[in-house]
C-alpha cells in the first residue's frame, strides 16, 4: 500500500510540473499568433473615425501602405521670410542714388529676415549703443550709473541731445570702448567713428538687429535691470521724434520703443535717416532696424524708413501663418 501511495504521489508531482510548461507553451502561441492582429489594432486606433477595422492583419499591401502614410506627422512648409520681405520692398519707392536696408526679428518664433546690404552712418541711433556700452562697463565694475550719467543718458535717448552723447562717448572710451563692447554683444560689422565723430560710426542693419536683441532679449550681456532701464528711455522719446519704425506699430501711443537718427552730410547735402526699435503689431512684438542714406530731404528719408519698417513686419504678419 505504501508503495502504491508513493507511486501516485510521484505521478501527481510529474503532472503538476508539466501543467505550467503546457500553459506557457499555449500562452506563447497566443502571443505570437496575435502579433499581427495587435499591430492592426494599434493602427485601427489611429483611424477610429474611419469605421470598424478587423482585428486580423489585412492581406492588402496598398491598404497597409495607406495606413502607414496617414499616421506620419504633417510637416509645415518652410517660409522664406527674406523672399517675403524682398517682395514687400518691391513696392517701396527709393529715390535714385538713395539706398536702404532693413532687418526684422520675431522673438516668439526666433525667425528673422533682412533686405539690403552695405554699411551706413549711424547718426544718432548710435546713442543706444553708447548707453548699452556704458551700462555693460558699469556692470563689469559692479556699480550703478552716477546721477550725472543718468542725466546724460535721459537727454541723449529721449531728446537725442548731442552734447550728452559726446559726454558719454568720452566716458566709454570713444570708439575703442564701443568696439570692445560690440564684440561682446556680437556685432561684427560695426566700427566706432573717429575721434569725437560718434555719428559717423559705421554699421549694418543686421548688426543693429543684433544690438536690439541685446537690449530687448533675455539672452543678453546686459542685466535685466540694464535692459529695463534702456527700454524705458526708448519708450519715452519726445513727441516730435515719433516717427520711423513706430509707423509699423498698430498702437502709435504705446506700441513702440525706438531711437531715430538723422544727419545731413556736409559734403553732399544728402540725408542719412535711420530708425531702430521694438514695435507691437496686434499684440505681437517685432524688433526692426531700418537704415538709409542718399535721401534728398529729411522728409523723404523718414518716409523711406517707415515704409521699410512696415514691409519688414508684413513679412511675418501677412504670410499666412
Amino acid at each position: 500500500m505504501e508503495s502504491d501511495r508513493t507511486h501516485r504521489r510521484r505521478a501527481r508531482a510529474r503532472s503538476s510540473r508539466l501543467r505550467p510548461l503546457l500553459y506557457t507553451a499555449v500562452a506563447s502561441a497566443v502571443i505570437v499568433g496575435g502579433t499581427a492582429a495587435g499591430t492592426a489594432y494599434v493602427k485601427a486606433q489611429a483611424h477610429a473615425d474611419d469605421g470598424p477595422v478587423s482585428s486580423s492583419a489585412s492581406p492588402s499591401t496598398s491598404a497597409s501602405a495607406s495606413e502607414e502614410s496617414s499616421v506620419e506627422p504633417v510637416v509645415r512648409p518652410t517660409v522664406d521670410r527674406d523672399a517675403l520681405l524682398a517682395g514687400a520692398m518691391a513696392s517701396v519707392t527709393v529715390e535714385d542714388g538713395a539706398d536702404v536696408a532693413v532687418s526684422v526679428f520675431d522673438p516668439d518664433s526666433g525667425e528673422s529676415a533682412g533686405y539690403g546690404e552695405g554699411t551706413f552712418d549711424t547718426a544718432s541711433i548710435v546713442k543706444v549703443d553708447i548707453l548699452a556700452t556704458l551700462l555693460l562697463q558699469a556692470q563689469d565694475a559692479d556699480r550703478h550709473l552716477t546721477a550725472q550719467e543718468r542725466s546724460y543718458a535721459t537727454a541723449m535717448i529721449e531728446n537725442s541731445d548731442n552734447d550728452s552723447a559726446t559726454a558719454l562717448w568720452t566716458a566709454i572710451g570713444e570708439a575703442d570702448g564701443l568696439d570692445a563692447a560690440n564684440k561682446r554683444f556680437g556685432l561684427t560689422g560695426t566700427a566706432g567713428g573717429d575721434g569725437a565723430l560718434w555719428g559717423l560710426t559705421q554699421t549694418t542693419a543686421a548688426d543693429q538687429l543684433t544690438l536690439l536683441r541685446q537690449v530687448f532679449g533675455d539672452d543678453s550681456k546686459l542685466s535685466a535691470a540694464s535692459r529695463t532701464y534702456l527700454q524705458g528711455l526708448m519708450s519715452r522719446i519726445v513727441e516730435d521724434q515719433h516717427w520711423g519704425v513706430s509707423a509699423a506699430a498698430t498702437d502709435s501711443g504705446t506700441g513702440w520703443a525706438l531711437k531715430n537718427g538723422w544727419l545731413a552730410r556736409s559734403s553732399t547735402g544728402l540725408w542719412d535717416i535711420n530708425s531702430i526699435g521694438r514695435v507691437t503689431v496686434d499684440g505681437h512684438d517685432y524688433l526692426v532696424a531700418a537704415l538709409s542714406h542718399g535721401n534728398t530731404t529729411k522728409a523723404k528719408g523718414i518716409s523711406l524708413v517707415e515704409s521699410a519698417a512696415e514691409a519688414a513686419v508684413s513679412a511675418f504678419s501677412t504670410s499666412g501663418d
